[in-house]
């Protein structure tokens, strides 16, 4: 499997972001990314329905459309992915590869699991990027990110599961130490300006942000690992409950066809109006 992804590195690299470009242009593509766990009571990430639909059964799909399908979405293209790989379809594999390896990701992001994903309900806006993106952004060079050998998952529902648990037991040290350090921070210290594509803009400083990463104890960088090492997990399963073909045989780069595809996407997506989507729209 190795020599079949790193043929796609550049690939996958490009493309992991498509569901992101989706999000605000595809109806139904932002709840894939999230579920606010706290909006179903107490423990409900231990209590909530395993099978997509038992929790419509109980929820009600509009509700769960609003709050996030996360966990549900990654196993349904788990199920994509393992089908993929029994019809030894390269541009399904690459593509399916990508998209769920995002959502994946996603799940291991502590604010995607929950209503307070940008600390806008507790005066901390902002803290999403400063987590997910200003963190990696000057600390991620130095980050061990070697997974080792990926695992065949017995129950991926379970596993996908669990990490939304592991996310979500994070949100109140993400949100809280943010708010210690914003107490300790003038906002002449905590925000400074940079050049960015020739345009200055505000953003968290160094030094805040790197008090703010001191002050989690490296949980980014976990977090980080542990979205790898599950994504080539998941990858692996689908590769064995899809039969192990051989993908030396199987054509090493996405097609032409899958190219150009991909470029229609991208410039109906840059001309579509955007859609209202639900949840966690900043």
């Amino acid at each position: 499997m190795i020599g079949f992804y790193k043929a796609n590195i550049d690939y996958l690299t490009v493309n992991a972001t498509r569901p992101d470009s989706r999000r605000m242009v595809v109806p139904g593509e932002a709840p894939k990314h999230f579920l606010d766990v706290d909006r179903y009571g107490d423990s409900a990430e231990y209590k909530m329905p395993r099978k997509y639909a038992d929790a419509v059964a109980r929820y009600g799909e509009d509700s769960l459309l609003r709050h996030g399908i996360v966990p549900w979405n990654v196993v349904m293209m788990k199920n994509q992915l393992t089908a993929a790989f029994k019809a030894r379809d390269t541009d399904r594999i690459l593509r399916l590869s990508g998209d769920m390896g995002h959502y994946i990701a996603d799940a291991c992001v502590p604010l995607h699991t929950t209503k307070n994903y940008n600390g806008q309900l507790t005066n901390q806006r902002g803290i999403h990027g400063l987590w997910e993106s200003r963190l990696p952004e000057l600390l991620s060079t130095d980050y061990d990110l070697f997974t080792g050998k990926a695992k065949y998952l017995e129950d991926p529902t379970t596993a996908i599961w669990a990490a939304v648990i592991r996310s979500h037991a994070a949100v109140d040290s993400v949100l809280l130490f943010e708010k210690e350090l914003t107490a300790q921070y003038p906002g002449d210290r905590k925000f400074g300006y940079e050049q960015r594509n020739n345009q200055t803009v505000r953003t968290y400083s160094r030094d805040f942000s790197k008090a703010y990463h001191t002050k989690l104890n490296g949980q980014v960088e976990r977090q980080m690992r542990y979205a790898a090492s599950l994504i080539g997990n998941f990858w692996f399963t689908c590769w064995v409950d899809g039969g192990s073909p051989d993908l030396s045989k199987l054509p090493r780069t996405a097609s032409e066809n899958e190219k150009q595809q991909l470029e229609r996407e991208a410039k109906e997506a840059a001309a579509a109006p955007t859609v209202s989507a639900p949840g966690h729209d900043e």
